[in-house]
Formats: structure tokens, C-alpha cells, sequence
């Protein structure tokens, strides 16, 4: 299998899938299930072969796995793929929430269905190729590349205010990656190559890491989104139709953690020890001042997109504590957070189908004739507050675990979010499931459909069954976290000893 181009295969099925939908006719009920099946079938084989790199991959081995390389644009720059512990498993959760995005969308969007489709689709591959991409100029592209099918998305099916919330998106990111792209173009020039294991060797000056670091954490903490510059985020999400809203919180904000792991951290070691105050900082008030005002939230969509921010803060927080605890548990943190919040958003897309308003206040009673759906959303509403038995529960751990051996005042703060975030989400589910069924127009509502539950059920036995049973994850992750943080130690280490020699 490591001969296989299964990487390649995997990236571009989707891109296949979506030149076969160019040819489909669109007029009619028939050619528009037509064009759902095959986006449904292009994406469930392109999950079924992303296993095949699960199946295939040597845990034991740290380094990068199914290498593929060859000549592109020439000057060094090259299509290189490859993935290791820390990038494999974000290939496995993309290829598997665009199904479940298909599905969730096969009667919601009625308009332009081959476009949203396409868009879905190319998506996918920009999306799986940030993770497999070992040349910084191809990753570049998918990068940015992810920005132009999400923003019309968005822009094109959203809600009323979607032409501000898709604008606002891409602006914010497009401007900060202006940034990288500089410091992408500084590291070629000081290297000599744009081959990512190449780069992670080589030892940049003590001064330029700074401003590469700089540079990079513009991109990547507006990915994320970090707080100030989070604002983006709720507009896209509560605009955004309910599949758009699962990709954008289970996988593109976690481009931005993935970018720290990959760049910041082990290319600007000694950038990321002097700032990693100023990051504990941020992501400490991230999570507290976002879980207040996510209690403050009407709106079921925008206390989530909230959430998310606050749950992002545990994540930075734990890469820079860079420590094994630290790094493992922001990895699986954000795994687990692809799961939940994309589930969270779909238990929204559930309702809102049936009532087409996201309001809190027009909900209540549920439970009494929707018990499967009740169910379903305690799950997610329990893991989006980290209990025990549950996956969210042990990123947060792990990730408090980090920051508390490298400083216990941020770990006491970040504490504070673990209660505000059983507030926010208690308090929501109290309002939308329990309660007398007073409200007229919720009396007709019916319990999950066949496909609602072909959707959610799986997403349920996967949260339960990571927050019992983290070791799948764990093996995986473990060598690469370790030799992660073993070579930035070394780096820190050796770097302090020159400064100290230099005096």
C-alpha cells in the first residue's frame, strides 16, 4: 500500500465526483436526486478508501507515511503528499463528515443543487489536501484554496445577512494569510527548499523566528478563530446553511490548530517558548469571555459558533504548553470538537427544517414527542461540556494537564470555562427539550427521520465510544506527539544555551 498514490486518490476522488456532476442535467426532481446520489456515493468511497491509510499506517513509526513526490513547479517547489500521527486522523474525520454533510443536506437545499454539490465536493479536496500537503507552497493553495468554495457557500445558499457573512470570512482570512504567504516566501529564501520535513530541520535565526511566527499566527489564529479576532466566526455560522456550518466548525477551524502543530511550534521553537505567555493569554480570555457571551446568545446556531471559540482557547493552550499532555490532548481535542460541534450543528438543522427559526425562545418540550432526538442532543450537549465517558471530556483534561506543568495560574483560569460551558449548554438544552409542549406550532413535529438518525446515531456511538475508549487515537498520535515535542525541547534547550553563551 505505501506504493499506492492512496493519498492522491483520496484528495482528488472528490474532485472526479465533481466533474461527473458537471455533466448531470440539472432540470427536474430526478436529475437533482440523481446529483445527490452521486455526491453521496463520490464521498462515502472516498471515506471508504481514506481507511485504507488508517489500515495501512505504522503507528509506530513517527516520521511521514505514503510519500509521494514529483517535479511541479519547478525551483525546488514540488507536489509532495504525505501524512504522519498528527495530520492522519483529520484526513479520516473530513472524509467522513462530507457524507454525513450530503445527507443533511439531500432535502434542505432544493435551489442550485449541482452547484452546492460541486462546491461540497472541491471543498473536500482542498480541505484533505492542507493535511496531506509536505511542500509549504502546495499547502499554501489548498490553504487558500478552501477559502473560495466555502465563501460561495455561504455567500450563495446562507440566510438573509449570507452576502455580509460570507464577505466578513473572507476578508478576515484572506488578509491575515497575505501575512504567511511573506513569510512563506522569507523561509524559502533563508532555506533554500519549500519541502516541509526539510524546513522542520533547519534551523531558522533566533531573530527571524519572531517574525515568522508573527506572521503564521495571523493566518492561523484567524483560522481558528482566536479571540479579538474571532467575530467572523458567529456571522458565518448563523448565515451559513446547517452542512456548511458542520464543515466550517469540524474541519476548517481546525486548520488553524493543525498549521501551529506543523509550523509554529517545531520550525520557531524559540519563537513559541518567548510568545507562549501571550497565546496562554488570549486563549484564557477566549474561553472565558466567549462562554459568557455565549449565555447571552438567542440564537441555538450563535451559542454554538460561540462555544466553539471558547473550546478553540483549550486547544492553543495546549499546543504551546508543548508537552506530550499538552499537544496530544489539543489534537484529540479538536478530533473530538469536529465530531461534537458538527453533530451540535446538525441537531440544529434538525429543528430548524421543521420550523425554519433558530430562536431559542420559539423551542420548548421537546422531549415529549421528540425522545430519540432529545437523546441524541444530550449526548453532544454533554461531550460540548467535557463530562467524563464522553470524547470531549478528555481533550480538555489533557490540555489543562499541559498547562498546568508549564503554569497553573492559566490552567486555573481555563478551569473557569469547563463551568461556564456546562451554563451556557445546560441552559440551552433545559430551554429547547424540557418543559410542558405548550406551543401550537411544536405539536406537529415529528421524531428523527431515517435519514436524521443514518446521520446522528453514528456521531453519537463515536462520541461515546472516544471518551470511553481514547486509545485508537492515542496510538496514533503518541510517537509523532513525542518526537514533536522531544525535537522542540532540544531546539529550546540549545537555543537558550547560545544566548547564554553569547553574554
Amino acid at each position: 500500500m505505501s506504493e499506492w498514490p492512496i493519498l492522491s486518490l483520496v484528495t482528488f476522488l472528490p474532485l472526479v465526483g465533481a466533474a461527473l456532476i458537471l455533466f448531470i442535467n440539472d432540470d427536474g426532481d430526478i436529475a437533482r436526486r440523481n446529483i445527490r446520489t452521486v455526491a453521496l456515493l463520490v464521498t462515502g468511497f472516498t471515506f471508504v478508501v481514506s481507511l485504507g491509510i488508517w489500515i495501512g499506517f505504522d503507528p509506530a513509526n513517527p516520521g511521514f507515511q505514503f510519500v509521494e513526490k514529483t517535479d511541479w513547479l519547478g525551483g525546488g517547489i514540488s507536489y509532495h503528499m504525505g501524512v504522519d500521527g498528527i495530520s492522519m486522523l483529520f484526513v479520516i474525520l473530513t472524509t467522513f463528515l462530507m457524507p454525513l454533510c450530503i445527507l443533511a443536506s439531500w432535502e434542505a437545499v432544493d435551489k442550485r443543487v449541482k452547484e452546492y454539490m460541486i462546491a461540497f465536493l472541491v471543498l473536500e479536496t482542498l480541505m484533505i489536501g492542507v493535511f496531506c500537503a509536505l511542500d509549504i507552497v502546495l499547502f499554501y493553495v489548498f490553504f487558500e484554496g478552501g477559502l473560495i468554495p466555502m465563501f460561495i457557500i455561504i455567500g450563495v445558499w446562507g440566510g438573509k445577512r449570507r452576502v455580509y457573512a460570507s464577505f466578513k470570512f473572507f476578508l478576515y482570512t484572506l488578509l491575515g494569510s497575505v501575512l504567511m504567504l511573506l513569510a512563506i516566501m522569507a523561509m524559502y529564501w533563508e532555506a533554500g527548499t519549500t519541502s516541509i520535513p526539510e524546513l522542520l530541520a533547519h534551523d531558522f535565526p533566533a531573530s527571524m523566528q519572531t517574525w515568522l511566527w508573527l506572521a503564521f499566527f495571523a493566518s492561523f489564529a484567524v483560522k481558528m478563530p482566536m479571540w479579538p479576532v474571532h467575530t467572523w466566526l458567529p456571522d458565518a455560522h448563523v448565515e451559513a446553511p446547517t452542512a456548511g456550518s458542520v464543515i466550517l466548525a469540524g474541519i476548517l477551524l481546525k486548520l488553524g490548530g493543525y498549521g501551529f502543530i506543523r509550523f509554529s511550534l517545531p520550525m520557531f521553537p524559540l519563537a513559541s517558548a518567548d510568545l507562549a505567555p501571550f497565546v496562554f493569554a488570549l486563549s484564557v480570555i477566549a474561553i472565558v469571555y466567549t462562554s459568557l457571551v455565549a449565555l447571552m446568545q438567542e440564537d441555538i446556531k450563535k451559542l454554538i459558533a460561540y462555544s466553539s471559540v471558547a473550546h478553540m482557547g483549550f486547544v492553543t493552550m495546549g499546543i504551546f504548553a508543548a508537552n506530550q499532555q499538552g499537544v496530544e490532548g489539543a489534537i484529540f481535542q479538536m478530533l473530538s470538537h469536529g465530531l461534537v460541534s458538527g453533530a451540535l450543528f446538525l441537531c440544529v438543522g434538525v429543528v430548524y427544517d421543521r420550523m425554519h427559526t433558530r430562536e431559542i425562545a420559539a423551542y420548548g418540550g421537546l422531549v415529549n414527542n421528540m425522545p430519540k432526538y432529545a437523546v441524541a442532543l444530550m449526548v453532544f450537549t454533554m461531550a460540548n461540556v467535557g463530562l467524563p465517558g464522553t470524547s470531549g471530556f478528555i481533550g480538555e483534561f489533557l490540555t489543562l494537564l499541559g498547562v498546568f506543568q508549564v503554569n497553573t495560574w492559566v490552567a486555573l483560569f481555563a478551569t473557569l470555562g469547563v463551568i461556564l460551558s456546562a451554563a451556557y449548554a445546560l441552559w440551552l438544552y433545559r430551554r429547547v427539550i424540557f418543559g410542558g409542549l405548550e406551543k401550537e406550532s411544536l405539536k406537529a413535529m415529528l421524531d428523527l427521520s431515517r435519514r436524521e438518525k443514518a446521520i446522528l446515531y453514528p456521531l453519537v456511538i463515536l462520541t461515546i465510544f472516544y471518551g470511553v475508549y481514547p486509545a485508537p487515537v492515542f496510538n496514533v498520535t503518541g510517537p509523532a506527539v513525542q518526537a514533536l515535542v522531544t525535537d522542540v525541547a532540544a531546539k529550546v534547550e540549545a537555543g537558550q544555551s547560545a544566548e547564554l553563551a553569547s553574554r
